[in-house]
């Protein structure tokens, strides 16, 4: 009898602990859809200090890192230049880094100095008049893993939906 208990504990023990990682995953972002949207961009001009990386878009975490470290309360960006899925992974370049600031106002020389110091590259995007923005959950970084496989695939889908449709707004027509 004691041996049917212990088996029991620890098969329950189990079932927490799936539970635990399914509700986990979830929260990472394994259940929500990528958000697909044309239009105007959600940022105006902006200043970034930022790293380039040439190689897997899945080993860009520590860019992430390094630039939070830096200044943990300014935002995270990444500029994806390739598709993964048709230029080889140790070939895709992307810059990844901090949004120094944004619409009218300049960063502070201080901040772009310290940037700098640490290795990054301070750049000044203007404004786009249109731009194709993918949106996805970042709550744990198991939510990057999981945006680098899905976000790709949702841009492919809704360009290639547009594209054949006929529509132009994604050249910014009408």
């Amino acid at each position: 009898m004691p041996d049917l208990l212990l088996l029991g504990l620890i098969g329950g023990l189990t079932l927490l602990l799936l539970l635990t990682m399914l509700a986990f995953a979830g929260y990472s972002g394994l259940l929500t859809g990528v958000t697909v949207s044309a239009g105007s961009p959600p940022i105006r001009n902006i200043t970034v200090a930022y790293k380039f990386h040439v190689g897997s878009y899945g080993d860009t975490g520590q860019l992430f890192t390094e630039s939070c470290s830096i200044s943990p309360k300014l935002r995270s960006i990444a500029v994806y230049y390739d598709n993964p899925h048709t230029v080889p992974h140790e070939k895709c370049r992307c810059a990844v880094g901090s949004i120094l600031s944004e619409g009218e106002e300049s960063p502070s020389p201080e901040l772009i100095h310290l940037y700098q110091k640490f290795g990054f590259k301070v750049f000044s995007f203007p404004a786009p008049s249109h731009v194709v923005t993918a949106t996805f959950p970042y709550t744990t970084p198991i939510s990057i893993w999981l945006a680098a496989r899905r976000v790709h695939p949702a841009l492919d889908t809704y360009i290639k939906v547009r594209h054949e449709g006929g529509q132009s707004d994604l050249l910014g027509g009408n």
